[in-house]
């Protein structure tokens, strides 16, 4: 609060914000103190900034994507919920996920013997290289972790390895990036998991995307024998987000909360700041209204498929005009 006790305001010369709307009807700001770096790559525009709330961030076309201090809201729950329910992960496969949280956390398995990021942008990737330590942690150093630049999905298809695990690390479906939330396309990541192997993605909000979200889980649905949503606060994406696994085999709802701490410690995974047994169960266990949401009929989408939900496009939200009383 300033001294008038509101709010400090985005518009107020004296400091700089970056403000993000998600929908027409709801956004946010974040106090920004530096333009670390920035680069126009051949497909989006990547900044890095510093943040007094979050530490150093990644922006990809006006979208705060990660932050050095509150990361963890995002990669914990992606990639242990999945990894644990496994049990032995050993080869993994993330398609996008060029900050490297994703990988770094992949790579503390003991057991885990290959990790392939297939991210599209490599200058993502040197972005968060040079600028984010905090959140790859050396990551890309690692001699297990096989980096591939190209398209994700032309990959998965043509991949002739098979997977315990993989993640889909991906930036919102609209655009050309609709074409890795087809149910074409998990049936591409179904052929290329081995027997007992998990899928995880993130599968927008229910808060503001719920079609969207119910439409992403009916066609996960339609292919893997087992899905399963779950919910968890990500700060910088400023809402209640939504996860899913899915597997044919695998069930997270059929570990107790000692088995799932127990399989933590046999594989050494300490310092965690928000997966546990306890939060496995708690992210699992939706709320009333988000069932609800998921019981009405929705179909699933395929290729060719144009999402069309004026929340998925910032640019159409218009002109910001805060004010105060």
């Amino acid at each position: 609060m300033n001294p008038t006790g509101h709010p400090p305001s985005p518009f107020d010369t004296t400091e700089n914000f970056a403000v993000e709307p998600l929908s027409p009807d709801f956004g946010f700001y974040l106090r920004t103190t530096a333009l670390l770096a920035e680069r126009h790559s051949p497909m989006q525009h990547i900044e890095i900034v510093q943040t007094p709330l979050f530490g150093r961030a990644m922006r990809i076309d006006g979208c705060f994507m990660t932050s050095e201090k509150d990361e963890f809201f995002y990669h914990e729950p992606m990639i242990h919920l999945p990894a644990t329910t496994h049990g032995n992960p050993r080869q993994a496969l993330i398609v996008g996920g060029g900050d490297g949280g994703a990988a770094y956390n992949l790579l503390r398995y003991p057991s885990m013997e290959s990790v392939v990021l297939a991210e599209l942008d490599g200058d993502v990737i040197e972005m968060a290289r040079q600028w984010l330590p905090g959140i790859h942690r050396g990551a890309f150093d690692d001699p297990r972790l096989q980096v591939h630049l190209g398209d994700g999905r032309a990959f998965t298809e043509n991949c002739t390895n098979r997977f315990d695990q993989i993640v889909l690390d991906l930036t919102d479906p609209f655009g050309p990036s609709v074409a890795l939330y087809t149910r074409d396309f998990y049936r591409a990541c179904q052929r290329a998991l081995k027997p007992g192997g998990v899928l995880s993605l993130h599968i927008q909000t229910p808060i503001y995307r719920g079609p969207i979200m119910a439409r992403l889980l009916a066609s996960l649905r339609d292919v893997f024998g087992i899905v399963r949503p779950y919910l968890q606060y990500v700060p910088l994406y400023g809402t209640q987000w939504a996860m899913a696994m899915a597997s044919d085999t695998a069930d997270p709802l059929q570990l107790t909360a000692a088995e799932v701490d127990a399989r933590l410690t046999q594989n050494n995974l300490t310092g965690l700041k928000l997966y546990s047994g306890g939060t496995h169960h708690a992210m699992l266990n939706l709320p009333p209204f988000v069932q609800a949401l998921l019981s009405t009929p929705a179909l699933p989408i395929d290729d060719g498929d144009n999402l069309e939900d004026a929340s998925l496009n910032p640019h159409q939200t218009g002109k910001l005009k805060l004010t105060s009383s």
